[in-house]
């Protein structure tokens, strides 16, 4: 599939933001957050600045953004109408949530479990985006097991690095030391389910024009002539090509940058405490260059199996 930049961005923030907006609930539920109004309101700030660029992002891959809401009327049958009714629903109560501890000054109590509600709401979101490509069976890369389970551990494994560098920067190390080994089972979860991911669309077994026809028992099927003498939107769109070996390494820069480096940077707060804050903030770079990488390979080693007409 053609790797759309602004899906690219959508999938990759709202996830990031999403995530924050869960663990600012769970921490303030466990009470090792206090309602402080400048860390509140760049936590908060961070957090829906990135899910509302990613939302807006979304409509520019559509031919006619301004109808962008009709698509909200079809959640009975669509996950992104159903991703869209979430999204909306979801900023009610995180958007409490973050007005009681800005403004009110409170997140404990009440206010703690409206941040618990509104992080769970945030999770279902982040799954319905991914069941809008794993429902799609179409495309073989997408339509397995592993990709609301990767969707949802990156969501949470960005979503923890952040509240991490927020709480080491405005010199909160209880929160910092309780979500240091979250943040590394996560990282290490979202390399296994990469890894398992990547594993299950290489071993495959793929459609050909054998198995597309039905003509297979009779040998193999063979296209006369090709069906168009010129590059067309289907084949731009669903069949974009890229070579095995850009994808190797492309998959090393994803676990270099997106999983090992990050692992090692939230490890070393163990053991030097006093560049901890230096050793997370170096992880969101790193982090996010192998997110937007796995995210861009996610789009472009995935093929629609219309291709199989043009005998790709």
């Amino acid at each position: 599939m053609h790797p759309a930049k602004s899906v690219i961005f959508f999938t990759t923030t709202t996830g990031a933001g999403y995530g924050l907006l869960f663990w600012l609930g769970i921490l303030a539920y466990r009470g090792l957050l206090a309602a402080d109004f400048i860390f509140g309101l760049v936590a908060f700030g961070i957090a829906f600045s990135l899910v509302v660029a990613g939302l807006l992002s979304s409509t520019m891959h559509l031919g006619h953004p301004e109808r962008a809401w009709r698509a909200l009327s079809q959640w009975r049958s669509s996950w992104l109408s159903r991703e869209g009714v979430l999204a909306i629903i979801t900023f009610i109560p995180t958007g409490l949530f973050a007005l009681s501890w800005v403004v009110l000054g409170q997140n404990t109590g009440a206010v703690a479990l409206l941040g618990l509600v509104g992080g769970l709401m945030s999770l279902l979101t982040v799954f319905s985006t991914s069941m809008i490509y794993a429902s799609l069976k179409a495309i073989p890369a997408w339509s397995c097991r592993w990709t609301p389970w990767v969707y949802l551990v990156l969501s949470l494994m960005s979503g923890a690095l952040l509240a991490s560098v927020l709480s080491a920067m405005d010199g909160i190390w209880a929160a910092v030391d309780w979500l240091i080994l979250p943040t590394l089972f996560f990282v290490g979860s979202a390399l296994v389910l990469k890894l398992s991911y990547w594993s299950a669309i290489d071993r495959g077994q793929e459609s050909n024009a054998q198995t597309a026809t039905g003509l297979g028992e009779f040998g193999e099927v063979k296209l006369i002539e090709s069906p168009h003498d010129q590059p067309n939107f289907l084949l731009k769109e669903m069949g974009f090509v890229i070579a095995r070996k850009h994808s190797k390494k492309l998959r090393r820069i994803v676990v270099l940058f997106g999983f090992l480096l990050p692992f090692v940077l939230v490890a070393g707060v163990w053991f030097s405490a006093d560049s901890g804050r230096y050793l997370l903030l170096i992880s969101i770079p790193s982090a996010a260059i192998g997110l937007m990488v796995e995210r861009w390979l996610f789009f472009a080693e995935a093929k629609h199996v219309v291709t199989l007409y043009y005998d790709k």
